[in-house]
């Protein structure tokens, strides 16, 4: 569904071609935000044009590349564009965390070999929370204050990310991921990435 959604919402912004919702999605980094997979902005786009949400406005012929067929919503896609939006809005999905298992047992691994992995994991939220920032101060001026709220919502999230993979390393560290009764220290995680 959310596929659906977001090239609805692209063609409120106005008539785009494949290709171009597919790199607006990539210049504003949906893949932090969206589950994404290479045929299924295809595949919705057909089913979307086969219902009648979505039209082809022009087809731009040029020699040396395809034809691009320009799309615009229709009201019809504008009327499923709210529905989708307000049931997006409403949806109640518990999201996992893939090492959520794995912590249950911890106590029982390999505390250097998880501190090793668990670096890695760090440098790559790292990475990410810098990329994070870099498209929301690159999106101010591009796109409206709900949009800045999405961007910034993935960058805090993944700051909370970096502070709990930090505690998590400093604990195999110490081989302590197996003790019981001492609260953690939170404060000591505190600050911000750029």
């Amino acid at each position: 569904m959310s596929m659906k959604l977001v090239i609805l919402g692209l063609l409120m912004e106005g008539n785009r071609h494949p290709y171009e919702i597919r790199q607006t999605m990539k210049d504003r980094a949906m893949h932090h935000y969206v589950k994404m997979q290479e045929g299924s902005l295809y595949y919705a786009i057909d089913q979307l044009k086969k219902d009648g949400y979505i039209a082809p406005v022009e087809v731009v012929k040029d020699s040396s590349r395809p034809d691009r067929t320009i799309y615009t919503i229709t009201a019809a896609g504008e009327e499923l564009f709210q529905e989708l939006l307000l049931l997006q809005f409403s949806g109640k999905k518990q999201v996992f965390h893939p090492m959520s298992t794995a912590l249950v047992f911890a106590k029982y691994g390999d505390q250097k070999k998880i501190e090793l992995i668990l670096q890695r994991k760090l440098k790559e939220q790292q990475k990410k929370v810098k990329e994070l920032w870099a498209v929301y101060e690159e999106h101010i001026p591009k796109v409206p204050r709900s949009v800045l709220h999405l961007m910034m919502s993935g960058y805090e999230h993944g700051m909370a990310e970096l502070r709990w993979l930090e505690r998590l390393i400093q604990d195999a560290r110490e081989e302590r991921l197996g003790q019981f009764g001492e609260a953690l220290d939170l404060q000591a995680y505190h600050h911000h990435v750029e």
